[in-house]
């Protein structure tokens, strides 16, 4: 690409200041401040003067990390510009030739009267540098991008948040199950559920399985779409044989799950219209139904009733690998929590395990509960594994439960909830 229609930015950076030249031969300092990035501050006031200007401006920076070439747009993209090319090395002279032969050097084996073709001057390569130990990209590409040529590196953030990508999009042998519980209604279970269920099918490809383990009136499939048949666990449950025989499809699961088409997961529902007496499930029908989900899903995200004295809910226990156990910022909530992980620990031994390694979710329920949250976030704070907290999110109160209609605090909080709920699976 041709730069020279452009405007053309120079600046010189030693330390944390530069000398920034503008398009009209005008030069300015600029200065970081201690938790700013020089280099990155540059970048941004370029930005904003091509916004400004309404044209991408040529930036050409130098100091302690090399010189570097760029095209700087108002939107904040950045583009990579190659640097200058160097002048082509002289070729070798007849004279030049003859002194080497006067030292006592050969030549070579040129034709007399043929001009030497300048092969024996070609410089060494560079040395090759190794994809392989390359550090990966960051998500934003312009950042990425800075970040490769040594003008910023990365924030704990994003550091952070590249931990969290790849812990979520990891894979294992065999089925994993989750279980979402806290014995009072409403305070955000099937929310919980569906997001993590979102992050891992979304980084880890699908696979995944949000069922909704309740006897009265569970709500997930109200606020998840429908898919193609209008099928509930029951009919799951009447198909099972069909679905564990050696003849079996592996879309063959579609018939009785609900195909979540952006966040990629599928949803088993109960039938909210059915009172409890009509849809328990026997310990024996739970382990039937999770073999049939052990066999189509790698992983499962239980989104449990209230009931935690049903023969469904104690069985999911038993077969959880991870409990997550969402709160909002109420006394009430925190306090069923608390409760739980109470009767877990007495038990038997295993769900003690399970709730000294549980993750608890604390989920902001007004924008003014502030103060609330971090006391609840101190309350469990060495009682479980992780305390992840949700910034208040309107998305999240009411109506179709979707990762994309986040904003994205509460994405990256939920990118978190999910990272923590699989690091020991």
């Amino acid at each position: 690409m041709t730069t020279a229609l452009y405007p053309r930015v120079i600046a010189t950076v030693t330390g944390t200041a530069a000398t920034v030249t503008n398009p009209d031969g005008r030069s300015h300092a600029v200065a970081a401040t201690p938790d700013q990035d020089i280099r990155q501050l540059i970048v941004s006031r370029t930005a904003d003067a091509a916004r400004t200007a309404g044209t991408p401006l040529e930036l050409i920076t130098s100091g302690d990390r090399g010189v570097h070439h760029f095209l700087v747009y108002g939107d904040g993209d950045v583009e990579a510009l190659p640097a200058p090319e160097t002048e082509p090395a002289p070729l070798p002279t007849r004279a030049s030739e003859r002194a080497s032969s006067q030292h006592g050097e050969e030549v070579g084996n040129t034709a007399q009267g043929r001009e030497p073709t300048g092969l024996d001057s070609v410089p060494e390569p560079p040395a090759r540098v190794s994809f392989i130990t390359a550090t990966a990209p960051v998500s934003d590409p312009a950042t990425g991008l800075l970040a490769r040529l040594g003008f910023m590196r990365p924030s704990p953030t994003q550091i952070a948040q590249r931990n969290w990508e790849a812990t979520v999009s990891k894979h294992w042998a065999g089925c994993r199950s989750i279980a979402v519980v806290n014995g009072k209604g409403g305070v955000g279970k099937t929310m919980t559920t569906a997001m993590i269920a979102a992050v891992l099918a979304r980084h880890g490809g699908g696979n995944v399985l949000a069922w909704d383990n309740n006897d009265t009136r569970g709500t997930l499939g109200w606020r998840t779409e429908q898919g193609t048949y209008d099928a509930t666990v029951r009919d799951l449950l009447a198909a099972a044989d069909q679905l564990l025989s050696p003849d079996a499809a592996i879309s063959d699961i579609s018939r009785y799950v609900h195909h979540q088409s952006i966040d990629r997961y599928d949803v088993l529902r109960s039938n909210p219209e059915l009172l409890a007496t009509d849809q328990r499930l026997t310990q024996t029908e739970f382990d039937v139904l999770m073999r049939v989900a052990a066999r189509y899903y790698r992983l499962v995200i239980f989104d449990s009733g209230n009931d935690e004295s049903a023969e469904r809910w104690l069985r999911m226990v038993d077969h959880s690998t991870q409990l997550v156990i969402p709160t909002l910022t109420s006394p009430e909530s925190a306090e069923s929590a608390s409760l739980l992980l109470d009767a877990l620990r007495q038990r038997d031994e295993r769900s003690a395990y399970l709730a000294a390694h549980a993750v608890v979710v604390v989920t902001q329920a007004e924008p003014s509960a502030h103060r609330e949250m971090q006391r609840i976030v101190d309350g469990f704070a060495g009682q479980v594994r992780a305390v992840v907290r949700i910034p208040f999110d309107p998305a999240l109160k009411a109506g179709a439960l979707r990762y994309d209609a986040l904003r994205t605090p509460a994405r990256s909080a939920w990118l978190h909830v999910a990272a923590a709920a699989v690091a020991e699976l």
